[in-house]
């Protein structure tokens, strides 16, 4: 039995699927435990092949390596440095589960699996896991040590069985997506509980970075017995910080340690956006972005958030005018990407908007001009977009928010054309508040420039289409605050209309929003991948039939 323990927690990013990748990145983490004098060093969920694996756990082949660079990775740990709690996926009696090994002295000395397996929201963990009995601690130096698992902390049960059955201390490894204020739910919502529920101290360790549609904020944590904060570690970045443990007469005690400051709102949104795109950017290989730079918030917060993303130099910037595209929007397009120090090239779209025009001269003769000829220009820019990423290589970037595509108001094929939408989860309020940050600070995870982004026109311009004459978004569109409240009620929080209409939103205008939302829905179907931000993404989260005849008014 001892009286002490260095811990060393590592908030590392995974890639899901490369498993010899992660175990690589682990046994390095290891190896500067190790100079640190760490007798414990801890990975987040799954970190051996990468969370969330989805459908990739049905693969016997997936299943079979990571069992080999577990066993890979537990004779590592005969050379006598820390042992390793190691996440991954286990076959128990022909079962999956998610669950955490304890690595020491050259082999797997025990196995712990997942008990409460999330099925809400993102998550969806019972179609393919078995749930676990209710954990037993493992004994490590002669400590008693629970090893909840995410979800298992979020419920009482699991850590009140671990702390009857002896569990001195807990360590729980978890693959926690980031979403607006849930830094706080953690620490205040939960662990703080765990620990009240308890008396034991309890070391949260959460993964960082992007993967699809999730980001991972980071942002661990210690919480002692008594609910006191005895160490923060950083969000948005990888992080190892060894943790100093004592026994005393009322049990084991974190060190104090480094509290570090977390980003504030909207600073954490706009992280998010930016490790979400790195990411996925990165790991799917592309050499950059392209994006249309219009002289509007949207692309030019695009913009900046793909500059610090990934570096001015691997964003390719294209205004796209018609003959409806102001001399202010070319300017402030100009000068937007002159700030963010991205390539920028001019293409105008009327010798093709002139070609279709002629070609569907006849079939048109007898029809008004109408929303279809907008259309068509929003295709145009589309298919040349698509066209200088499929020469050259860049992804395309769509750059429409979620009010916009909450009521359609967006070209399927044409704007929404793409392979990734960093706005797809932020509201049009949102994007104003994320760009006045912006133009003020600059993240420290940021590879863009220091100052600021995009000219302040930009921000305070009326947001246009520029689809036709002195076209204004508020010429189809409530004003965005308004818009944005009824959203929120319809979208986050599942209102009816009476409910609305009951704050004070008028009845015409929620019933109209509330129809544009259901029959947008096939569209959105059909758009790329975004980063998850709030509690009801269109995707993971909010799935609606596309035929839906009802409605609550």
């Amino acid at each position: 039995m001892v009286d002490t323990l260095a811990i060393t927690l590592a908030q590392l990013s995974q890639s899901v699927g490369d498993i010899a990748g992660n175990a690589a990145a682990m046994l390095a983490a290891r190896t500067r435990a190790r100079a640190a004098g760490a007798d414990l060093i801890v990975f987040p969920e799954m970190q051996l092949i990468g969370y969330p694996p989805e459908d990739l756990v049905l693969k016997p082949a997936l299943i079979e390596r990571a069992a080999q660079e577990m066993d890979a990775l537990a004779q590592a740990t005969a050379d006598g440095g820390p042992a390793m709690l190691v996440g991954s996926v286990f076959v128990v009696d022909g079962n999956l589960h998610n669950g955490i090994a304890l690595l020491d002295q050259g082999k797997i000395a025990a196995i712990r699996l997942k008990h409460e397996l999330p099925n809400y929201g993102t998550f969806d963990e019972m179609r393919l896991f078995q749930p676990g009995p209710l954990p037993e601690p493992v004994v490590f130096r002669g400590v008693m040590i629970g090893l909840p698992i995410c979800e298992d902390v979020w419920h009482p049960d699991v850590c009140r069985h671990l702390a009857d059955f002896g569990a001195e201390l807990l360590i729980c490894i978890n693959g926690s997506p980031y979403e607006i204020d849930k830094d706080t739910l953690r620490i205040e919502g939960v662990a703080k509980r765990r620990a009240a529920d308890t008396g034991l101290p309890l070391a949260y360790l959460n993964r960082v970075g992007g993967q699809d549609e999730l980001v991972f904020d980071g942002a661990s944590f210690v919480v002692g017995g008594d609910g006191s904060l005895a160490v923060q570690m950083a969000d948005w970045v990888e992080q190892e910080v060894l943790t100093r443990w004592t026994r005393t007469a009322k049990g084991w005690r974190c060190d104090q340690g480094e509290i570090a400051r977390l980003a504030d709102h909207p600073e954490d949104i706009y992280c998010a956006m930016v490790m979400a795109l790195r990411d996925y950017v990165d790991r799917n290989r592309f050499p950059g972005v392209v994006l249309g730079l219009s002289g509007g918030i949207d692309s030019a917060i695009c913009a900046a958030i793909a500059a610090d993303a990934l570096g001015p130099e691997r964003v390719w910037s294209v205004m796209l005018p018609s003959r409806f595209t102001s001399q202010l929007s070319l300017d402030l397009a100009t000068e937007c990407a002159r700030m963010i120090g991205c390539r920028y090239d001019t293409i105008p779209i009327s010798p093709a908007v002139e070609a279709f025009d002629a070609m569907l001269e006849g079939s048109f003769a007898d029809r008004d001009v109408d929303i279809t000829e907008e259309n068509v220009q929003s295709r145009i820019r589309g298919v040349t977009l698509m066209a200088l990423s499929n020469k050259f290589g860049p992804m395309l970037l769509t750059t429409g928010n979620k009010s916009e595509m909450s009521v359609g108001y967006a070209t399927i094929y044409g704007d929404m054309a793409g392979g990734y939408n960093p706005l797809k989860d932020a509201y049009k309020t949102t994007v104003f508040a994320i760009s006045r940050w912006r133009n003020a600070h600059k993240p420290a995870l940021g590879l863009g420039p220091d100052g600021p982004v995009m000219p302040e026109a930009i921000i305070t311009r009326p947001p246009s289409a520029e689809l036709r004459p002195d076209q204004k978004d508020q010429d189809s569109l409530p004003p965005y605050d308004v818009l944005d409240g009824i959203l929120l009620g319809l979208v986050e929080h599942e209102k009816s209309v009476d409910q609305l209409v009951s704050e004070g939103f008028e009845r015409e205008t929620v019933v109209r929003i509330e129809r544009l939302l259901y029959v947008a829905e096939y569209k959105r179907r059909q758009a790329p991948p975004g980063v998850k931000l709030g509690t009801r993404n269109f995707g993971r989260d909010r799935r609606y039939p596309i035929t839906n005849a009802f409605r609550s008014a």
